[in-house]
């Protein structure tokens, strides 16, 4: 019998599972461990540039299914602030499949 694969759906992420998953991009990109990413320290600290942050934006897009731009690092500009923001997206898109 196959091993049974558990995924979190995008729609049923919470906020600190987008930290979680925020936090290991950057350490991959930064080739760090994720748990020397403090979520409240600014992106800017971590030194990204913006092939790197292109290449978050664009994973994003296709892993909770949002536009992302990069200039949303700018006006979240921590882990801890951006994956609040993006719960409350997931959230609001959820809403409006359903309402349909």
């Amino acid at each position: 019998m196959p091993e049974k694969i558990l995924e979190i759906q995008p729609h049923a992420m919470t906020a600190e599972d987008i930290q979680d998953w925020l936090a290991a991009q950057i350490a991959e990109q930064q080739g760090i461990d994720a748990d020397e990413i403090d979520i409240k320290a600014p992106f800017d600290s971590y030194g990204l540039d913006s092939v790197q942050i292109m290449k978050i934006a664009s994973l994003g897009k296709q892993y909770f299914g949002l536009q992302l731009s990069p200039i949303i690092m700018w006006n979240y500009p921590n882990i801890e602030s951006l994956s609040q923001y993006l719960a409350e997206e997931i959230q609001s898109s959820e809403l409006e499949v359903f309402e349909i």
